[in-house]
């Protein structure tokens, strides 16, 4: 992974020739997209390349994350390079030449019209609103394989109170895996008292909440039921405790899910005190005694933490679903385009949902701010380099995964497969750079030929040329 992420104190983030030269809008599109918006409009649909005829082209550029970072960066990091550290800065900067002639890519010709076109390479960078398309479908690929018919998949979703999300920002590492371990921890035992099967789950770490800020939880794909952990092995489905009728949208107890995870996460965050694991620096030094911290966590455990259990929406709602969701914010950011309502006078308005509702609500408020103070928020969510915000644990980890499942099939007599959903364009499992797909022309619609290829050179390169961002002055700048 390319990407680079925030290790920083967490006071530093809390707060008209044949050939076709593609415009700034159309560089940073997918390949598609910069092959119709360079030919311009065109009259007739070309029916030998459906994503080109199936998406009309728009009379204005739509308005996208990728170009409102674009557009406030600079002036993000000259006005607030203490909130910039270098690995942001080097994240902001490999988003910029996304998909530009820095990275080099095709070069297509149409022979009946001498059309040219030039389709760039991207960054491949997971926090990149374009990119990684393939990374989640990749993981959605090998999470659908585990998922077996006839069982019924929950959504647990665990978060931690916004006060730590906020010590968080300095200590991602630590308090993100400890996040990971005591919502496992919790599941594993509860499921294991109540209900006496064999567990399993698939969680997705998020960062934010809808207004960017950060929000730490992570989302589980947890199934119904697992073979027996006492007496002979048999398939036990979830279901309350005394009640003869189970109608499958009932995992375990959620009070007893939301205790025992405050209890999990205090005990862990005391003992990364204890052993100093924990940075404690600026605004955050005033707890680096023991007796300052336990003062601090005394009202977080006494208030009641989130622990979601999320049934399916309906009887008929496929377990691939649960699955497709989870893979939605996998890669790209903490916010959609489709979110975004405008840009004007230096303010950037999205929409975002309200309400305390657990779960969320479908209502929703317009949220304005500075363009600067946008980049600052999509920052905040720039994981450390290398951090892996997917795990497996119990029957789907690496070690029981193969075990697991064949048993879950063979208690259940179970022969048929859950079908992987089918990705959307950005979801290809191969990247645009990596082959060519020979794309028919939009001026006339016959097939183009590649007559150039330029490999994406190495960052270090790309970094140390003419093509690096103006306001990027490296790691040590």
């Amino acid at each position: 992974d390319s990407a680079s992420g925030i290790n920083a104190e967490p006071h530093r983030l809390a707060a008209d020739s044949p050939t076709a030269r593609l415009d700034a809008t159309a560089e940073h599109a997918t390949g598609d997209e910069q092959l119709r918006r360079a030919a311009g409009q065109f009259e007739k649909p070309s029916d030998c390349c459906p994503s080109l005829s199936q998406t009309p082209a728009p009379s204005t550029p739509s308005l996208s994350v990728s170009e409102l970072l674009r557009k406030y960066t600079p002036t993000f990091v000259s006005q607030f390079r203490d909130q910039a550290p270098a690995q942001v800065r080097s994240t902001l900067a490999k988003l910029e030449l996304c998909r530009t002639a820095a990275l080099g890519g095709h070069k297509y010709r149409c022979e009946p019209c001498d059309y040219e076109c030039s389709v760039y390479n991207s960054c491949g960078d997971r926090h990149c609103p374009l990119c990684s398309g393939a990374k989640r479908a990749n993981w959605l690929d090998s999470t659908t394989r585990l998922l077996v018919p006839g069982i019924t998949y929950f959504q647990v979703v665990f978060t931690i109170p916004d006060k730590l999300s906020s010590l968080a920002l300095g200590n991602r590492q630590e308090m993100y895996d400890l996040l990971f371990r005591s919502a496992w921890k919790t599941l594993r035992d509860v499921i294991a008292d109540e209900q006496h099967f064999e567990a399993a789950a698939a969680m997705v770490l998020h960062t934010w909440n809808q207004k960017l800020e950060a929000h730490a939880h992570v989302h589980a794909l947890v199934p119904g039921g697992g073979p027996s952990l006492v007496g002979d092995r048999r398939w036990i489905k979830s279901r309350r405790p005394n009640v003869p009728q189970c109608d499958g949208r009932y995992l375990c107890d959620s009070e007893e899910l939301k205790e025992k995870f405050r209890k999990n996460f205090i005990a862990g965050l005391k003992r990364l005190h204890k052993n100093g694991k924990l940075k404690l620096t600026g605004e955050w030094s005033f707890l680096q005694s023991k007796a300052a911290f336990d003062d601090w966590l005394k009202p977080m455990e006494q208030q009641t933490w989130v622990a979601y259990i999320e049934p399916p929406p309906n009887e008929n709602c496929p377990p691939e679903m649960v699955a497709k969701y989870l893979a939605r914010y996998l890669t790209g950011g903490p916010i959609s385009d489709r979110r975004l309502v405008s840009d004007s006078d230096g303010f950037v308005t999205f929409q975002a949902r309200i309400g305390d509702k657990t779960g969320g609500s479908k209502q929703t408020i317009p949220i304005r701010i500075p363009g600067t103070e946008f980049v600052r928020r999509w920052s905040l969510h720039i994981l450390p380099k290398g951090y892996t915000k997917t795990r497996r644990f119990g029957g789907y980890s690496g070690r029981h995964r193969k075990r697991y499942v064949a048993e879950c099939r063979e208690l259940l007599g179970s022969t048929a497969v859950v079908p992987v959903p089918e990705p959307s364009a950005s979801e290809s499992p191969v990247e645009e750079h990596a082959v060519d797909r020979s794309p028919c022309c939009p001026k006339c619609q016959a097939r183009m030929r590649l007559i150039d290829f330029q490999p994406k050179p190495s960052w270090r390169i790309v970094m140390w040329s003419p093509h690096r961002p103006s306001w990027y002055r490296g790691r040590d700048g």
